[in-house]
């Protein structure tokens, strides 16, 4: 778990400092719907090639992202825990090819 904390730190950035910048309806459908999957997608394309495939990291995306629900969002944003939970399984997968060596 500490060797993977600054990757647990980007999606917290991701999920609970990002939507601050969230003034209108565009900043927002901008924000939930390119940048936060983005930074998703690049967190878990590293984090797959430095650790392999692992469930609980794809987990712990969903679980992260719930809290900021109740923070940001309304009850419509549930569909989004689903969406990045995807982002980060395709993210960790894609990074199978890509991984040199195993550890």
């Amino acid at each position: 778990m500490k060797k993977n904390i600054a990757f647990y730190m980007l999606l917290f950035i991701d999920f609970y400092v990002i939507p601050w910048f969230m003034k209108d309806t565009g900043s927002a459908m901008i924000i939930m719907l390119m940048i936060i999957p983005l930074v998703c997608l690049i967190t878990s394309v590293f984090y797959g090639i430095r650790n392999g495939f692992h469930f609980w990291y794809v987990l712990i995306v969903a679980i992260m992202f719930t809290p900021s629900i109740f923070v940001f969002y309304n009850d419509t944003a549930w569909v989004y825990v689903i969406a990045y939970t995807v982002i980060a399984l395709l993210g960790n997968l894609i990074a199978l090819p890509l991984r040199k060596y195993p550890r």
